[in-house]
């Protein structure tokens, strides 16, 4: 296990594997720790990740952040391929679990704490010596399967209720669960709070048995990847922040599209993008 730099206390703390994205312009870094923890720093909190990554790996996008990695022989690598509008994902390499035993003493108690995982490598629930305000998950990485040739499908998850009924929040996306709406259903049903996204289209946010639709912005798409995890950071920092989930819902579904005119981790939000989604927001409000 190592750390890029001094252990101190974070307000936000994202669990999860950080990617190693094979792209037609050579790999990059990726994964929902990557970007969700970046856009948490954009919006001003202090954060931590905790993942297993691989040497092959650069990890020089994260400077400024502190990083605990558990050793790991290789990182998760994934490749998007894309014919006919249509994408596959294929899972070459996949990284050393990761166990709550390993996150610092320090990090337990962040105001935020999002388990963020891609490829099944962290349990859903947070056990006892962990104290945190607002739990968010992120589910994708435990809606995922592969075959045997490493392409990735979605799986129904066995037990989710219990850990969806643990978090504070949940957030989903329509193509983590193929479009199953039976599925989203029983999702909602155990959920205190679920956005679930539905990309260019915006986002759904379901809370006391109430549902709105959030549309999002017209922007002109570069690249998508992300999109989801920088929406993810949003809500559950401007949920914490207002304790209104329309309000952090339409927030984050702006805020993510704004994202998709840039490439990767480029997308990450700027001050001026956040403080126009701020004034949005509340314009819509008035």
């Amino acid at each position: 296990m190592f750390s890029l730099l001094p252990l101190e206390p974070v307000d936000y703390l994202v669990i999860g594997h950080l990617a190693h994205d094979l792209t037609p312009a050579g790999p990059r870094l990726g994964g929902t720790a990557a970007f969700s923890a970046l856009t948490a720093r954009a919006l001003g909190l202090r954060v931590g990740i905790v993942t297993a990554v691989g040497a092959e790996t650069p990890l020089d996008a994260l400077e400024g952040i502190p990083v605990v990695s558990i050793p790991s022989e290789h990182s998760t690598t994934f490749e998007n391929i894309y014919r006919e509008n249509r994408r596959t994902q294929i899972l070459h390499r996949r990284a050393a679990p990761i166990d709550f035993d390993q996150v610092p003493e320090a990090w337990r108690r962040a105001t935020i704490v999002h388990l963020g995982p891609i490829a099944g490598e962290v349990q859903p629930i947070l056990p006892k010596g962990f104290s945190t305000e607002l739990l968010g998950l992120t589910v994708q990485g435990w809606l995922r399967g592969w075959d045997a040739e490493a392409r990735v499908h979605p799986v129904r998850w066995e037990h989710a209720g219990e850990a969806l009924n643990q978090a504070s929040a949940v957030v989903l996306s329509a193509e983590d669960v193929g479009g199953d709406e039976e599925q989203i259903e029983e999702f909602v049903h155990a959920s205190r709070v679920l956005a679930l996204t539905e990309g260019a289209a915006g986002a759904r946010l379901y809370w006391h048995r109430d549902q709105r639709r959030f549309r999002a912005p017209p922007v002109e798409e570069a690249d998508a990847t992300g999109a989801g995890d920088i929406f993810a950071a949003a809500f559950f920092i401007r949920l914490y922040a207002t304790r209104d989930p329309w309000e952090a819902a339409r927030f984050a579904t702006h805020l993510a599209a704004y994202s998709t005119s840039r490439i990767g981790l480029d997308g990450i939000p700027s001050q001026q993008e956040i403080e126009s989604c701020l004034v949005e927001v509340l314009h819509s409000k008035s």
